[in-house]
């Protein structure tokens, strides 16, 4: 890996960033709209749109935690996130887009609130790492971009910050590195950076735009390839 580390600041804005390419991306939708597949396999537009609302009041479940010391889980169980989704996804679209916005506009004033001391207190994610608060931002620019994108209205990884792509890449790639998988090098010559998935195998190089790396290391078909003209090896889930 090869970009320059993320910061707190960087976090929040591409959190914010990433919320207006959503608004924008569900601007207009009505119930036929929603209802269209999205990029996701099996998820409507609306399912993803109820996911990305409800992990926002989920976050502010981990806001409140880091403001009062009160363990506030991110979601009460699996199936509890799951049932999230399914109410949601059967809203009427003008509910299911006030929701959407309604949850992000909550969680960015609960983060505004936050004070230096409280952003350094420990909480829970629903993986079950523990994490300062300031994670919290990351995890949610990482939602809002990556979803924006899986809305299929025309945003794509291109329109997302340069700056996120690579800290995206580095994110997944230290996931995916303590996972099974194919070796793989990954080269974006644009900016100079590298990625390596260690795996079986010698590593397989590939090199493309950033943003194509970051739909790849994320599971979104781009359609890369190794330097020999085979396709890109295939990944495991990424979450």
């Amino acid at each position: 890996m090869t970009s320059g580390p993320r910061t707190f600041a960087d976090a929040r804005r591409w959190a914010l960033i990433g919320s207006e390419l959503t608004f924008e991306a569900v601007a207009g939708l009505d119930d036929t709209g929603y209802a269209a597949p999205s990029a996701l396999p099996g998820w409507t537009r609306a399912h993803v749109a109820a996911h990305v609302a409800a992990n926002a009041e989920a976050l502010s479940n981990l806001v409140h935690w880091a403001a009062t010391g009160e363990a506030t889980p991110m979601y009460a169980s699996a199936d509890e996130r799951a049932a999230g989704i399914e109410r949601g996804r059967v809203l009427p679209a003008a509910r299911l887009t006030a929701w959407l916005r309604r949850s992000a506009d909550s969680l960015e004033a609960g983060m505004d609130r936050l004070t230096e001391e409280q952003w350094r207190h420990e909480v829970v994610t629903a993986q079950g790492r523990t994490v300062p608060a300031t994670e919290l931002p990351w995890m949610r620019s990482r939602e809002v971009c990556v979803h924006a994108v899986d809305l299929a209205r025309g945003v794509s990884f291109a329109d997302l910050p340069a700056d996120f792509l690579a800290a995206l890449c580095d994110d997944v790639t230290g996931k995916r590195a303590a996972a099974p998988g194919p070796a793989v090098t990954l080269r974006a010559a644009a900016i100079g950076a590298t990625w390596k998935l260690p795996g079986d195998g010698e590593p397989v190089p590939v090199t493309g735009e950033p943003h194509d790396i970051a739909a790849y290391l994320t599971g979104r078909d781009t359609g890369l390839r190794a330097t020999d003209g085979s396709p890109a090896p295939t990944l495991g889930a990424w979450l």
